[in-house]
């Protein structure tokens, strides 16, 4: 038998075709962009070689229909104010029907090894995709599926459950956002294996700003309790804002982040009506790329949330946990299941043992009295991100996850 020549070989080598990338295509009912999940992850596996695609909903139609962005392909559906304005059940599976057709249509457009459907709301088109390609598909629950649907009929409530659960059990891989909503979505839908990417920030050295003090005109001795994210009604603000009347001079609540008009003005109304115009100050969101540097300008970071409103909000692991953790800020929570544990197991904040609002300022005040406490949090919160709670240790686990993904037969 002939055997090539070590020339020959080289000659084959440089001549070969180097393996085309995997190409993932994810869908998201949402603009793409402002998704710090959904570009993280994205962004995550364009660098480990795949070739990228999303395909979102855009409500800015001046966008082309296609661009670049951060080595990812974003193709935009764009919404229509017909679609906007239509009253169709509130079902996530059943309304919006034309976007929901646009989307299946792009996405088959869309050549892809992988198809990833971002949320329970990105599913059923991107399943659809899936099973006419006969490709695999990922499933990355960003909430608790279907936790929204408790005063729908019984009869609607039984047929989505069915439905998700036969695409569930045809999914090649299911990611989730938080242990407990994993483990529930295991025993529920009888999925085997749930990855956990939780939406840990990139690591990065945060230093100690004074920016929102600088911007709000307060002196250096005043302290900053800090609510970053969206300001909305389910959110459990209010109680915090009771509970500056009870706070000592010299300490001051500051929510900053995006707000309707309605909402801003009924937190106004109950700010003056309270009285706490100089403990509560609320401000507009900042830039992304900018937000660690005025996170670290507080001296505690708010997780508010009330475990009562649902098992999604009991288990969730929202963004600013570890965005505050990032900037090394001592943490106050409520006693949410994921929230808690996190708190104690690297030993960076305290859970608030009563929603009192007296009792709440009576904690906050005390926690800021103790400055040995409040440095030994803030440097456990830096120890912890340079050992595992950064997105360079959380990624490994989305990335293996793809990895075991051409070993895995296709589900259809």
């Amino acid at each position: 038998m002939k055997t090539p020549s070590r020339n020959n070989t080289a000659v084959i080598k440089r001549n070969a075709v180097p393996p085309s990338p995997t190409k993932v295509c994810m869908y998201v009912r949402g603009p793409a962009r402002p998704d710090v999940r959904v570009m993280r992850e994205a962004t995550a596996l364009a660098e480990a070689g795949y070739a990228v695609s999303i395909v979102d909903v855009e409500d800015e139609s001046h966008r082309p229909i296609q661009e670049e962005f951060q080595n990812i392909c974003l193709k935009h559906i764009f919404k229509s104010k017909k679609v906007s304005k239509t009253r169709f059940i509130r079902i996530v599976f059943f309304r919006g029907d034309l976007l929901r057709i646009k989307g299946i249509l792009r996405l088959l457009r869309t050549p892809a090894n992988i198809y990833h459907a971002h949320d329970t709301s990105g599913l059923l088109p991107c399943y659809i995709a899936a099973l006419v390609r006969r490709k695999p598909l990922i499933f990355d629950a960003h909430e608790l599926p279907l936790y929204d649907i408790s005063s729908y009929p019984y009869i609607f409530r039984l047929l989505l459950f069915f439905f998700l659960k036969f695409m569930l059990l045809r999914c090649a891989g299911v990611i989730t956002v938080s242990p407990y909503i994993g483990e529930y979505i295991r025993v529920r839908y009888r999925i085997p294996e749930i990855s956990l990417v939780r939406n840990v920030p990139p690591y990065r050295l945060v230093t100690k700003s004074n920016r929102l003090r600088q911007l709000l005109g307060l002196g250096n001795e005043v302290l900053i309790v800090l609510y970053q994210g969206n300001i909305q009604t389910d959110r459990n603000l209010e109680m915090w804002i009771y509970a500056a009347r009870f706070l000592k001079p010299g300490i001051v609540i500051v929510m900053m982040g995006k707000a309707n008009n309605n909402v801003l003005k009924q937190f106004e109304a109950v700010i003056e009506r309270e009285g706490v115009g100089n403990q509560v100050k609320i401000l507009p969101p900042v830039p992304y790329e900018d937000l660690l540097d005025w996170t670290s300008s507080a001296d505690i970071g708010l997780v508010p949330h009330s475990p009562d409103h649902s098992l999604n909000v009991q288990w969730c692991l929202p963004n600013k946990l570890f965005e505050y953790i990032m900037a090394g800020l001592p943490v106050l929570a409520t006693p949410l299941d994921a929230v808690k544990d996190v708190v104690n197991q690297y030993d960076i904040g305290q859970i608030v043992p009563s929603f009192a609002p007296a009792a709440i300022a009576a904690t906050i005040e005390a926690m800021l009295a103790d400055h040995a406490t409040l440095g030994r949090m803030r440097r456990n919160a830096f120890k912890a991100v340079q050992q595992n709670l950064c997105w360079e240790q959380e990624k490994l686990r989305l990335l293996q996850l793809y990895q075991n993904i051409p070993k895995a037969p296709t589900p259809f």
